[in-house]
């Protein structure tokens, strides 16, 4: 069953004539619950592949494409496009409009000297603070650096345990149509 066929119908008048149309309330929003999106046990983590989609994640990891959806929901993805890792040729075009330069300096940046002052993985800049550019030790960021980190960011997501599907379908089934 796909995601907006869970949703509830409603009438609507598309272009104020009387003639009515039967859709999908698509304005309708469910949220993962906070205790469910914190609980570490209810989770796997998962590295997205370069060009991987929810889709193929949602086949390999349920056996079914249909249910992308639950992964795009459990990590918060509400935009398809910009909240979903790019593929390496997407994530090039992106860059090239985004920025007239791509190598140029979008910020510079410290360690920091307390707290975090290591990286707890490859993809972890939480050590790191943005500074000005005649700070001592002050480090250059580029544009590419930079759009490249938030996609890491992105490529780290957190698969729902399958043995609690079947709950969390029925649950967003409940909140939907409430």
């Amino acid at each position: 069953m796909s995601y907006f066929s869970r949703f509830p119908m409603m009438v609507y008048d598309m272009k104020d004539n009387k003639n009515y149309k039967l859709l999908p309330d698509i304005l309708r929003r469910v949220k993962t619950r906070s205790a469910i999106a914190a609980s570490l046990s209810l989770f796997d983590t998962y590295d997205v592949r370069n060009g991987e989609r929810p889709e193929d994640i949602a086949f390999k990891w349920f056996g079914d494409a249909e249910l992308h959806w639950v992964i795009l929901m459990t990590n918060n993805v509400t935009d398809r496009y910009y909240g979903w890792p790019m593929n390496d040729v997407q994530f090039q075009e992106f860059l090239e409009d985004k920025y007239d330069n791509p190598d140029a300096i979008h910020h510079y940046e410290v360690t920091k000297s307390s707290g975090i002052t290591t990286p707890q993985g490859p993809n972890d800049y939480s050590h790191k603070v943005e500074v000005n550019s005649d700070e001592v030790g002050a480090v250059s960021v580029s544009n590419r650096e930079y759009e490249e980190r938030e996609q890491d960011k992105k490529r780290s997501i957190r698969l729902l345990d399958k043995r609690y599907l079947n709950e969390f379908i029925e649950e967003f089934n409940n909140l939907i149509s409430e």
